[in-house]
């Protein structure tokens, strides 16, 4: 049962970063369509978000390597 919690809890943090991270890209390159003199600041608002949105699949797999030694 570890083996399978674990799989799950780094497997579903990944999809949904996955997801997360193409909403905030998309929305970016929309933004920046629409208005291209913020461009330099709207890609650095994108690249914060991404680094925040993939810090959950990395402390997904902290606590699944905690479910699977502890």
């Amino acid at each position: 049962m570890q083996y399978i919690a674990a799989s799950v809890a780094a497997g579903l943090a990944a999809l949904a970063a996955s997801f997360g991270n193409g909403l905030v890209i998309s929305r970016t390159v929309e933004s920046i369509s629409r208005q291209p003199e913020v461009a330099g600041t709207l890609r650095t608002l994108m690249f914060i978000g991404v680094g925040l949105i993939e810090a959950v699949p990395i402390l997904s797999v902290v606590v699944a390597l905690l479910i699977l030694f502890v």
